[in-house]
This record gives C-alpha cells, structure tokens and sequence, in this order.
C-alpha cells in the first residue's frame, strides 16, 4: 500500500524540493500538496493539488485537515515555517499526524530576539543582540560595531536586513519601514560577524540527535539587487565537516528543547576569530535546500537511503524508529558544491572538475 503525504506551502521552492525527494526515495508515495497560490501549485510533481488561504486566515486549518481527511493521508508535512507555526498548534484538530516540535518552542525559535535570549542564558555562544524600542536605542546599538546587522526579528530570506556603518544609515532605514507599518519592537541590531555563513541542517527523533550536516553559504541569487546582498536560500553552497559547528549547533537545539521531534535547521557565523556562533535556530523547518540535498545524496552520490532527510523524516513521522546506522554527524561528505539559480537547473560540482547535473 502507498503511504500517503499532505504536503503543505508546496509550491514554494523548499516545498518543491521536499516533495521531489520523496520522489526520489525508494518508496512510491502518494503525495497531495496545498498552497495559497494558484500558480505556484502548479510546480510540485504532486498526485492531488489544492489551493488553501494564508496561514493567518481563521479558516486555514479546517481547510487543511479537510484536505487530509479527503485525501485519507497518513503523515502532514507543513514546508514554511509559518504554517508548520500553525498546524503545530492545531494537531488536535488534525486527522493526521505532524512530526513537529511542540508549538511553544517553534515560536521561540521563530522570534530571532527571543532565541538569542534563550541560547545566551544557557551559554550557547551566540551574536550580541540589542532589542528596539525607540529610536534612541539605535544609538546605542551602533555600539556593537560598526558596522552592525540590522534585521526583523520574524520571518526569513534576511527580512528588513541590512548592513549599516554609520547611526544616520541606521536611522533612516529604520524609519523607512516603522513609517510603513513595521513596529520598532520588531528590529533587533546584532553585531556583524565577518566569517563563514554556515546552514547546519539536522533531524531529531524523542530528544535524540538522529542525522545532520553542514554547508557553507558562498552566493546568493540576485545579491546584487538586495540592499542586504542576502535573499534568503543559497545559490551556491559547499558541504563542510567541522566538529566546532556540529557542538555548538547541537547546543542550540538541546538549550530550545530537550524533547526535539523532526527538523532543526541552525544558522550560524563566525566571529573574527573563526569561532562559530548561533544567529537563528529554525525549529521544525526544513532549511530550503536540505531535502535537495538529501536527494542528493542517494541519487547523485550513492549512499545509503536514511541520507534521503525528507524520506527519512516522513517515516519518523509515520511511527518507524530511526536507523541504527544512520551517522549522528557528517551524513554527508565534505567538499561538494551545489550551483543553482533561476531557470537554470541545479549542478553538482567539486573543485578537481567532477560535476553532475542534478536539476
């Protein structure tokens, strides 16, 4: 028998990848998607697709759960991390299982002020933060610097970032977006790190640390266009191997919660020193490119099938325990770039001149 998937927000990119690795897998899912947009839908290789509203519309739930229960689905993956946020919450009401952190530590990790409170008290080294909550504090804040990252203390792709040298710099862009209709209690200022932009992706099951790895952001798309010069998921990416940011990711998670059920997906910079240090903790959320690159690795580079992250967190979900074999650290093999933009396909590169096209 086919198992059976809902895949919400799966017309988004991250939404896409998830589903085209569980095409990948060794198993024939039966895979119904939803999404708020008509058009977007439309990209999934999907069995059944539906439109829902927003997440914050009041009727999103029962929309869902509608959609499930029709489609008699086993398992409910929420791709964004807003909808993951909602259905969290509302698994009650749902007729299938999520495999999700419980709803209080998903909006933790969803709020970047109140992560870094939390990681700080418990010793897990993270950037230097100052909350907003008028004007003049931006004077203050400058302290840590310059320059200084300032950015929305909610939501993803660097929303309302950017990189300021001077306190008029500062000022201004600040103002822009609280005459908009941005409340200041949503900026914080962090210090701005210089090292490497790391993405440490990882699935947990009762607590315990199933599988992860590492990669190394190099490019993004379109920076050229982004004040920030950062839009969110990679254009390029290289895998890496380093226990320093395997212990201080794990730090993170373990410090959210002890009981992790499912996908973290860790941030994390390095300070002037090259000592690595946490900027966001995703709890719940599948990193834009992780399950590309789990597909990656079982189609591309041979190895073993738990290495498949969405595969392997869809049977977590479902009730399988997870593979004794399965690597806690490392999963995938260091020095492989992923190359991918707009329209132009995804290849798999090394440095010595091996490449293969993935996308």
């Amino acid at each position: 028998m086919r198992e059976r998937v809902l895949v919400t927000g799966a017309g988004g990119v991250a939404g896409v990848n998830f589903v085209r690795a569980l095409r990948a897998s060794g198993r024939n899912y039966y895979i119904a998607g939803t999404d708020y947009s008509k058009y977007y839908i439309e990209l999934p290789d999907l069995d059944a697709r539906y439109l829902t509203p927003r997440h914050d519309d009041s009727s999103f739930v029962e929309r869902v759960a509608s959609v499930a229960k029709r489609e008699n689905v086993s398992f409910i993956h929420p791709q964004p991390s807003s909808e993951a946020l909602v259905l969290s919450s509302a698994r009650g009401r749902l007729p299938a299982p999520v495999f999700l952190p419980r709803e209080s530590v998903m909006s933790a990790g969803q709020d970047k002020l109140k992560t870094q409170e939390i990681l700080s008290s418990k010793g897990v080294p993270v950037a230097e933060t100052v909350s907003i909550s008028s004007m003049s504090d931006l004077r203050a804040a400058l302290e840590l610097g310059p320059p200084v990252w300032v950015r929305a203390r909610h939501g993803a792709g660097g929303r309302l970032s950017l990189l300021c040298n001077t306190e008029q710099e500062l000022v201004h862009w600040v103002s822009l977006w609280n005459g908009r209709g941005t409340p200041l209690e949503e900026f914080i200022v962090q210090e701005y790190l210089p090292g490497r932009n790391i993405a440490w992706d990882s699935l947990w099951y009762r607590g315990k640390l199933v599988t992860s790895y590492c990669r190394e952001r190099l490019e993004y798309p379109f920076k050229h266009i982004s004040p920030s010069g950062i839009t969110g998921t990679p254009s390029v990416a290289r895998t890496v191997s380093d226990s320093r940011v395997n212990e201080v990711a794990e730090r993170a998670v373990v410090a959210l919660t002890r009981r992790a059920d499912g996908a973290f997906s860790v941030d994390l910079k390095e300070d002037s020193s090259g000592k690595p240090r946490v900027t966001e903790v995703d709890a719940g959320k599948f990193h834009t490119t992780m399950p590309l690159w789990g597909m990656v690795a079982t189609k591309h580079l041979g190895l073993p099938w738990f290495t498949n992250f969405a595969d392997l967190y869809v049977r977590m979900g479902l009730g399988e325990e997870p593979p004794s074999e399965a690597p806690a650290r490392d999963a995938l093999p260091a020095g492989y770039y992923m190359i991918r933009n707009i329209d132009s396909g995804v290849i798999l590169w090394r440095e010595d001149g091996w490449k293969q096209r993935v996308v």
